[in-house]
């Protein structure tokens, strides 16, 4: 199976890979997955919050929606409303801090409000979560009826979700009791697994099993593991377990720009490895 390619033209790449930041490519209708976040809450002026583009013929799925989300989107080519999926990893506020202002530039200005309908995917627990921000926020983050709409997976055990030319397939993470990672299947084969947040787990090694391109989180250097998160090191075992074509390291703390990931990630994987920046993007293959 053919492997995602990918540049640097205006920045220099991580030693262990390259990634695209350029615009020039955005307008030939190619088939890519943009990093637009790679860290975390804490505000970083070369990290936005964890979050993940694929664009695929028509469909623009963004995954998660934290602190800068929008504003990356944007600069990757990608209006608010061209998304045609939106899916949450779990719903903690680095994860979806900019959903109401989401739904808010959606309706807002009448000008140039939304028209085509879209969809939000997570974990069974979303619907609740969006009536509670209706009963805080009201008539500002209600849309009109058929624009949009809700669906919940399974945050207990396996789901899939078939979409037009993509299948998204979910499975139960470690961290909070509703965490869900996703797998994208693609015509001609290729995948892509995103983990959310997680901790080591079984699921993890399944979601990301012969992926083609595995987005894992690691946010913190092996030597302040915390519960719920993993480090390079157990990120690179799921990798080698799983047999991953490549690993892009992501969810990065402020720690981990002064640590050797990439080091500690090579105790443990010796495959194609990528720490990701920011508007880094890696074409899919026709």
């Amino acid at each position: 199976m053919r492997q995602s390619s990918f540049r640097a033209p205006h920045r220099e790449a991580p030693s262990s890979g390259a990634g695209t930041f350029s615009q020039e490519h955005r307008d030939m209708g190619m088939n890519r997955v943009t990093i637009l976040g790679s860290g975390t809450v804490v505000p970083s002026l070369l990290r936005s919050s964890c979050s993940i583009l694929i664009e695929y013929g028509a469909s623009r799925l963004v995954f998660d929606l934290g602190a800068g989300t929008m504003r990356r989107l944007l600069e990757a080519g990608t209006a608010i409303s061209e998304v045609t999926h939106l899916l949450f990893s779990h719903l903690h506020p680095d994860h979806t801090g900019e959903f109401v202002s989401f739904l808010f530039a959606t309706k807002y200005p009448e000008t140039c409000r939304r028209r085509t309908p879209f969809r939000i995917i997570g974990a069974r627990g979303l619907l609740a979560f969006y009536e509670k921000l209706k009963a805080v926020y009201g008539e500002w983050v209600t849309l009109e009826e058929g624009l949009m709409r809700i669906v919940e997976l399974n945050a207990s055990g396996p789901d899939r979700l078939p979409l037009e030319k993509i299948e998204i397939l979910s499975l139960p993470m470690s961290h909070i009791a509703s965490s869900i990672g996703y797998r994208v299947q693609l015509p001609g084969g290729f995948s892509v697994a995103y983990s959310g947040d997680t901790d080591y787990c079984e699921n993890l090694i399944e979601l990301a099993k012969g992926a083609d391109l595995f987005i894992c989180e690691s946010a913190l250097p092996d030597e302040q593991k915390v519960a719920g998160h993993l480090t390079p090191s157990l990120a690179g075992e799921v990798a080698t377990r799983a047999g991953t074509r490549r690993l892009v390291l992501t969810h990065f703390y402020p720690e981990c720009d002064t640590a050797d990931i990439e080091g500690q990630c090579r105790t443990s994987y010796s495959g194609p490895l990528v720490l990701a920046q920011d508007l880094m993007s890696f074409e899919i293959p026709s």
